[in-house]
């Protein structure tokens, strides 16, 4: 078995006194401390990622827009250059294989960011489906370490550190910027429900980096924060995650993302691999509702977790957790889940089964937790 992959920032996080783990085959810090404090934090102040083990792939070419028309469901060669879209690949029957962030660096030149679980997946498909097309597909995983920092206070931090015009840089936007000195890559972007940049830049420069935002943002209280935080974190602002609320068995149709399928494309005669499959999925979904991605919010003192079993009234079976924790902002259990369209209405009573006693719970609309504009 081999030995997970180590982020450029490893030796720091020990220092640091992580708690280290396993993740998608590299070593990752889980927590610093309290995952509660790291939580608020982010909520509060500010907080610092490394998201390295995220997988970068660079598609550029004259047919590069089209070429990921065709290999995903989004419409990116009309992205605009210098900005990102969310987005997803699918097999020909519509499951998803991993949902993606996709940036247009330049005209002829994408960078596709998956999750780190999937990213020979995600390299594979791309170079599979890029036959036939004057584009080509680059891994770029060791090209990059990737740092976030996150929070209401990210923007001053951040913006003590360089002279990108930050007000100016919209939500899913990227621009090449310099900070602490280094040249990056700056995307608004993130994963926590808080405003926040996601900085790309060469290994080498991440350590730096991360000592520069740290320093920056010890009077605004920003904390090194790790895997569980993150999260939770997610959990609150109902993003999903791959593997929980997304698998091969669902289609975005299935998830309640539909709307990131673009039957409008223009080029390429608006193909693209799954269409057939998911103009069905579209359809059956406004005749025959599948089962619905629901929030559900506990009173009670037990944790709702993932696969646990969710119930009517009468005990009968309508639903399965995809992610459950405890809420610091809420103070309360909470867990997204797939439930039967019959009982996905906000307010409705349901129980989850929890290790063979039904802990009541209410259905409520995603996500938990938004912040304020």
């Amino acid at each position: 078995m081999s030995s997970p992959r180590l982020t450029a920032l490893d030796a720091l996080h020990r220092a640091l006194g992580a708690t280290m783990t396993d993740f998608a085959g590299w070593d990752m810090p889980l927590r610093y401390g309290s995952e509660r404090e790291e939580h608020l934090a982010v909520r509060t102040k500010a907080g610092l990622f490394d998201l390295s083990h995220m997988g970068e792939i660079t598609v550029s070419g004259p047919q590069a827009g089209e070429m990921l028309d065709h290999a995903l469901v989004g419409f990116v060669s009309a992205l605009g250059v210098l900005r990102a879209r969310y987005t997803m690949i699918c097999r020909e029957d519509g499951g998803i294989l991993d949902d993606l962030i996709v940036y247009r660096l330049a005209e002829s030149e994408f960078m596709v960011v998956a999750n780190a679980s999937n990213a020979q997946l995600v390299l594979d498909e791309l170079t599979a489906r890029a036959a036939g097309f004057d584009a080509v597909v680059r891994d770029d995983r060791d090209a990059y370490a990737l740092i976030a920092v996150q929070g209401p206070e990210a923007n001053g931090i951040l913006g003590s550190l360089t002279d990108a015009d930050l007000a100016g840089l919209k939500y899913y936007a990227i621009l090449p910027a310099t900070v602490a000195g280094k040249d990056v890559l700056l995307a608004r972007t993130g994963y926590t429900g808080e405003d926040g940049f996601e900085i790309f830049s060469a290994p080498a420069v991440a350590e730096h980096l991360w000592q520069a935002l740290t320093e920056a943002g010890t009077e605004a209280g920003l904390v090194p924060c790790g895997l569980s935080c993150r999260d939770t974190l997610r959990l609150e602002a109902g993003m999903p995650l791959y593997g929980h609320e997304l698998n091969t068995d669902l289609t975005p149709f299935d998830a309640g993302l539909g709307r990131v399928v673009r039957f409008d494309k223009t080029t390429n005669d608006g193909d693209f691999v799954g269409r057939k499959a998911l103009e069905a999925a579209a359809a059956n979904a406004e005749t025959n509702p599948p089962r619905v991605l629901v929030g559900l919010v506990s009173e009670g003192k037990r944790v709702p977790r993932a696969e646990y079993a969710v119930v009517s009234a009468d005990g009968t079976p309508i639903g399965r957790i995809t992610s459950g924790a405890p809420s610091p902002t809420l103070g309360k259990p909470i867990a997204i889940a797939y439930v039967d369209a019959a009982h996905a209405a906000p307010g409705t009573a349901v129980a989850v089964d929890v290790r063979g006693k039904h802990e009541p719970v209410e259905v409520v609309a995603l996500p938990f937790y938004k912040r304020a504009r």
